[in-house]
């Protein structure tokens, strides 16, 4: 450590009476200070990380390509600075040093991903398991069970094995639902004695909408009029498609979990989906309309096919024959098939409505919406690096609250939520360490999370992303999320950061009671 806490644990409590808010600066009003104690007795709180961005180890033990080996590889001009995960920040072989980093910061859990070519090189079963990449994640969470440390398992996160893009087209074809449930299935028979919490996919919109329509994240397809350096795509057609076949992938998993293991394993199984809060730019009747599409283009595409076996209206009405529709059996299968749904949440947008781009055929355009930070030449709120995230914590609590309003209350975990700041080689390692503006960004959303609570939102626990910096999709390693720091010019040594001096603090364990808010 950089810092000994006897130091920096008083500055922490100084920076945490200093984060009253005004209206200048955010839309937190003064409050008592937060801690664990703020919250229900067994609210978890955890970190999240994922494979491809964490693990490294890409040519060893076993492992097989996935697609975002590839995109690095064959593209690496659509990588910020030119970087891959082919070592990221090596957790494959740290997992036990950055365990010991989330104990030691009074953490109740771990969010990560499994890499399906880990286990399955060739993506399917006939392909061969891979018993290395199985011995390695049962050796990861044992050592998170033997430190107390529940883990939630994210089945999907991107990283699908090449081979099954080669070979039909990936998230493309309807064959992707089998091959993903047998894989599934798998890591339930392998890991289900000791993982209880389960998550089919994470972010499927992010997926899609990156991957299927703007070309910047793998498997990099998009139309050439948005992107000329697309490797081939419709961005009309196959965002759809892959949503669509990524809903019956989860379907299908969640089917055998509840009907072969859920009764014995005793765990729980759900979907983590991306939110933004989308807020009208003016009050007029077009806008608030264009906000309620925009946020079906990005959270109803998924929350209406789970709870009512169909596309929302607006999205059936405005991309009509492109839109794939479920048979009676699909919809069956999808309603109610999660116990929990994972929300990941950064930031909100303002929308107006914009009919001029009815004539356009694309998914980008398709929800007849134009998207702004900027209203009266204010932002929605503070920026700190990358263009797409505005700090507004107000949001997180509309979404939250749209959610238990529209869709019936359902049990939720935050499986997301941080900030990241741009790696700047100019500072000082003691420098880096002072992220007070990720102190106040957690801060504020936690408040604003207990705000939903309080109005009945049945939020169970909360991620923070990230435990480490780490490799940040079409970003590389420029932009840090991590509340410990990682030297990358130093061996990928480890510091915590003061916002973990912060976590660990707010989660001590006091002799009293929780309240009951």
């Amino acid at each position: 450590m950089a810092y000994k806490e006897d130091v920096l644990l008083p500055l922490i409590a100084l920076l945490s009476s200093l984060i009253t808010v005004t209206e200048s600066i955010a839309l937190t009003p003064e409050i008592a200070l937060l801690n664990r104690n703020s919250f229900p007795t067994g609210f978890i709180f955890g970190t999240a990380s994922s494979a491809y961005q964490y693990e490294g180890a890409a040519n060893e033990g076993g492992r097989g390509p996935s697609v975002w080996d590839t995109f690095t590889h064959k593209y690496p001009d659509r990588i910020e600075d030119r970087s891959n995960g082919d070592v990221a920040v090596d957790s494959y072989h740290r997992y036990k040093e950055d365990v010991g980093i989330m104990k030691d910061m009074n953490l109740d859990a771990y969010r990560f991903s499994i890499s399906w070519s880990r286990l399955l090189p060739n993506g399917r079963l006939s392909g061969g398991i891979n018993q290395e990449g199985i011995d390695y994640y049962n050796n990861l969470i044992n050592e998170l069970v033997a430190n107390g440390l529940q883990p939630f398992v994210t089945l999907f996160h991107w990283d699908l094995p090449q081979s099954l893009e080669d070979e039909y087209g990936g998230f493309l074809s309807p064959r992707i639902v089998k091959d993903f449930q047998d894989y599934a299935e798998l890591c339930f028979k392998e890991y289900g004695d000791r993982v209880k919490n389960w998550i089919t996919l994470n972010e499927p919109w992010s997926f899609s909408h990156n991957g299927y329509a703007t070309g910047k994240m793998a498997p990099g397809r998009c139309s050439s009029w948005s992107n000329p350096s697309c490797n081939g795509g419709d961005s009309g057609t196959e965002p759809y498609l892959a949503t669509h076949h990524q809903l019956l992938a989860h379907a299908a998993a969640v089917n055998v979990y509840k009907t072969k293991y859920q009764r014995f394993q005793n765990g729980v199984i759900g979907i983590t989906l991306y939110s933004v809060w989308y807020e009208p730019l003016s009050e007029s009747k077009l806008d608030r309309q264009a906000a309620e599409r925009a946020i079906d283009f990005t959270f109803g595409w998924f929350m209406d096919p789970l709870t009512r076996g169909e596309y929302p209206k607006s999205m059936r009405s405005l991309v009509k024959s492109r839109l794939p529709k479920f048979t009676k059996e699909q919809s069956r299968l999808l309603i109610n098939s999660f116990d929990f749904l994972g929300i990941n949440y950064y930031t909100a947008n303002y929308v107006s409505d914009a009919p001029e781009l009815r004539n356009v055929r694309s998914y980008l355009t398709d929800a007849l919406a134009n998207y702004s930070f900027v209203r009266d030449g204010k932002p929605i709120g503070l920026n700190i690096a990358s263009d797409w995230l505005y700090v507004y914590p107000k949001g997180f609590r509309d979404i939250l609250l749209y959610t238990k309003e529209k869709y019936n209350n359902p049990l939720i975990y935050i499986t997301e939520n941080g900030i990241n700041e741009y790696d700047d080689p100019s500072l000082s390692l003691e420098e880096s360490l002072l992220d007070t503006y990720r102190i106040d960004y957690y801060y504020r959303h936690l408040y604003y999370l207990r705000e939903a609570m309080k109005n009945g939102v049945n939020v169970k626990g909360y991620f923070a992303w990230s435990l480490l910096d780490n490799f940040e999709w079409s970003s590389g390693y420029i932009m840090r999320f991590g509340i410990n720091f990682v030297d990358y010019r130093n061996g990928l040594k480890r510091y915590p950061k003061l916002s973990a001096l912060w976590f660990k603090d707010f989660l001590k364990i006091e002799n009293k009671l929780h309240d009951s808010m």
